[in-house]
């Protein structure tokens, strides 16, 4: 084989790789697609702990395709507007479907108002993420990101099945939760994302020991206890927003320089 020939070969070979290499992050990302539309076909069949299931499955999916990108250098523009199209589907439509047909059917037009008010939040907390993709300290998202949204509703819905309540007896409150994780996914509250921890500030034996107990309260009583982290990520965006407010009014304004006073007059 002359030498041009096999630069032709290899040039060929590493373009195949390439396109492979790009094709396999977008091809979790359509995963994550499917399993947004199963659930959604089982909340239609009234098989609502599967559909629950399913957004979280999409919710594991949605965290791989990004890491995948990251890992491969495969990143794409593409790649970026394909994943929010199918996290609208997985982590908004699917999950508002769900709740309406779990728990709001019966209030009517108050309850499926409630899901589009939901969907509507989180197409816009999602165009909002590819247009301003981050707070102004990278740690932090602008909003509640709209798969932790979705995660509470499927968490709530699989907490409910497991511990034999109806949600006829929480309808109210449940009608007020779709509204307010609204407001967090479009509001400008700081909440931590998790891409930018330090796995160097938890080398102590202390946090060691704090995890082996978080796991084992999880492994006790697994759907409480996941409903009670969810809720502490949900309020610790206002916790931050407020500590943070209170850190700038508690910041005492540095003096001023005094000036000098042009020649032949005294200062005031």
């Amino acid at each position: 084989m002359s030498r041009k020939k096999s630069r032709q070969y290899h040039k060929r070979l590493l373009e195949k790789r390439r396109k492979a290499v790009f094709l396999l992050p977008n091809l979790v990302t359509a995963a994550s697609l499917f399993s947004g539309f199963y659930a959604l076909v089982m909340a239609t069949d009234n098989h609502f702990l599967e559909a629950g299931v399913a957004i979280l499955v999409s919710l594991v999916l949605d965290g791989l395709d990004g890491k995948l990108a990251r890992l491969t250098s495969s990143a794409t523009s593409f790649g970026v507007q394909f994943d929010s199209l199918a996290d609208l589907v997985a982590f908004g439509v699917a999950p508002a479907y769900l709740i309406f047909s779990w728990a709001l059917t019966s209030l009517d037009r108050l309850g499926w108002i409630a899901a589009f008010v939901f969907v509507c939040c989180g197409a816009l907390r999602l165009a909002r993420f590819n247009v301003q993709c981050t707070w102004r300290d990278p740690r932090f998202f602008c909003g509640l990101p709209i798969p932790a949204a979705a995660a509470t509703l499927a968490g709530l819905v699989i907490s409910f099945d497991r511990l034999g309540l109806k949600p006829a007896d929480f309808q109210s409150g449940i009608l007020v939760l779709m509204y307010v994780l609204s407001f967090l996914m479009v509001s400008n509250l700081p909440y931590r994302s998790l891409k930018y921890l330090d796995p160097a500030r938890f080398r102590s034996l202390n946090y060691l020991v704090g995890a082996i107990l978080l796991l084992s309260v999880v492994a006790y009583q697994p759907y409480p206890t996941s409903l009670v982290l969810l809720g502490i990520y949900l309020f610790s965006g206002p916790g931050v927003g407020v500590y943070r407010l209170i850190g700038k009014r508690g910041q005492k304004p540095l003096p001023e320089e005094p000036q000098e006073a042009p020649a032949g007059q005294l200062p005031s």
